[in-house]
């Protein structure tokens, strides 16, 4: 099989090193071309994301289209390509294939389960159809991998439950409460932390929420971008009674909430339960807030807990999902063996009904008397014996003709019926 892939990735390279090759979108129509250009490359596409930058390459001959890559990755990154050779992976043929299927499963993820990879395959794909670089390989390649990505999604626990604490919180939330439709958040602080949650709170539907922050203007900005409404600061106390939750980090060296505010704002909530998920080292919240009756109090200890949980589960699902992206990629090299052997099949079928029609027309020569019913059923025979007799090694030659690493099927069969001189195979 004539795939290449080459790449470095989060497990193979440090981040200065992925920086280096790490390509802006309208960098890569640029780079495909170059790919396709050289010669023996006739398909190309590239994945660029902020953990893996990978080349994938079909072509005449794997090392010079390995070459053509590491020419352009030491020409961009202004490294010899020997010094580029300790950080990339050279994967070829089947094993090229189980590793597309394995990414876009998100199999290979720093997250593993996370979704985001799928979009960015599908992305990646998409620029190389827009450059005309994906042929009848990379297509059916890339269609087969969405395929195997859906069915491991469908038939394992992989992308179940939360790895980031951001949407560990939400996710607590939503199984304190049935449903988010109809509650209110309040949000206490404005940064990154807060920010993640407040777009997964806005994504699982959070009927209201609400934005305070020390600087009152990154309040007011966070709370445009999240559909919500900035409160003061300094109305804290009082703000709590609104929220049905409240998430807080800011990073405040001492609890920024106390039992006191918290008592008085259930009070005005008529004891109506209210959910805290504090995020923030030093703690916002004081632990004694989880004394209070219907005030549910959960830390960064609780939610990490959750966390490596869901990443322990979800590593225990890359068994199941290693299963799926063998069976699939052997049926993809079924397709793609298949494939090399078809000029040589069509050549084969095209000589053996040369040499069906000149004994035809040798034998019915011989034959007198025959009327149109005999004729055509002579003809029928012969072409039925051909069909049998030649039905296994064709369907050897399919299974098995382009293998990696051998093409020795289809070889042996340009051989013994002299097909060498009628054309070559693809």
């Amino acid at each position: 099989m004539s795939l290449l892939l080459v790449g470095a990735n989060h497990k193979t390279a440090p981040v200065e090193f992925r920086e280096k090759i790490a390509l802006a979108k309208e960098e890569i129509p640029e780079l495909l071309s170059k790919m396709v250009a050289t010669g023996p490359i006739r398909e190309a596409m590239i994945l660029s994301t902020c953990n893996r930058t990978e080349f994938l390459a079909e072509g005449e001959d794997i090392h010079s289209s390995l070459e053509v890559i590491r020419e352009i990755l030491a020409s961009r990154t202004r490294v010899s390509t020997r010094d580029l050779d300790p950080y990339l992976y050279v994967l070829a043929g089947l094993d090229a294939v189980r590793h597309v299927f394995s990414v876009a499963s998100s199999m290979d993820s720093m997250v593993v389960g996370e979704p985001q990879i799928l979009g960015q395959v599908k992305e990646a794909y998409k620029i190389s159809l827009q450059c005309r670089t994906a042929g009848p390989t990379i297509n059916r390649l890339m269609h087969h991998a969405f395929r195997v990505s859906k069915r491991v999604r469908t038939e394992t626990d992989i992308g179940r439950g939360a790895v980031s604490v951001a949407y560990a919180a939400v996710e607590m939330a939503r199984h304190v409460f049935d449903t988010l439709g109809n509650k209110t958040a309040l949000l206490v602080g404005a940064g990154e932390m807060i920010e993640t949650a407040g777009l997964h709170l806005k994504q699982k539907g959070i009927a209201k929420t609400y934005v305070t922050n020390r600087t009152f203007w990154r309040a007011e900005a966070l709370a445009k971008r999240l559909g919500g409404e900035a409160l003061p600061f300094e109305s804290l106390g009082n703000s709590l009674a609104m929220a049905d939750m409240v998430l807080t980090c800011t990073g405040a060296p001492e609890p920024i909430i106390t039992k006191e505010q918290v008592k008085a704002a259930m009070k005005a909530r008529r004891n109506k339960p209210i959910f805290f998920i504090d995020i923030a080292v030093p703690r916002d919240v004081h632990p004694s807030v989880a004394e209070l009756q219907n005030v549910f109090l959960y830390d960064l200890d609780d939610l990490q807990k959750v966390v490596d949980n869901n990443k322990a589960e979800r590593i225990k699902e890359l068994e199941k999902a290693g299963e799926i992206v063998a069976e699939e990629a052997r049926k993809f090299s079924l397709w793609f063996s298949s494939l090399e052997a078809e000029p040589t099949i069509r050549e084969l079928l095209e000589w053996a009904e040369e040499v069906r029609i000149k004994e035809l027309r040798k034998t019915l020569k011989r034959l007198k008397g025959l009327d149109e019913r005999e004729l055509e059923a002579i003809d029928l025979m012969t072409k039925a014996l051909i069909k049998k007799l030649f039905h296994r090694p064709i369907v050897k030659m399919k299974r098995e003709g382009g293998r990696d690493g051998s093409a020795s099927f289809i070889g042996l069969a340009r051989e013994l019926f002299g097909l060498d001189g009628r054309g070559s195979g693809r």
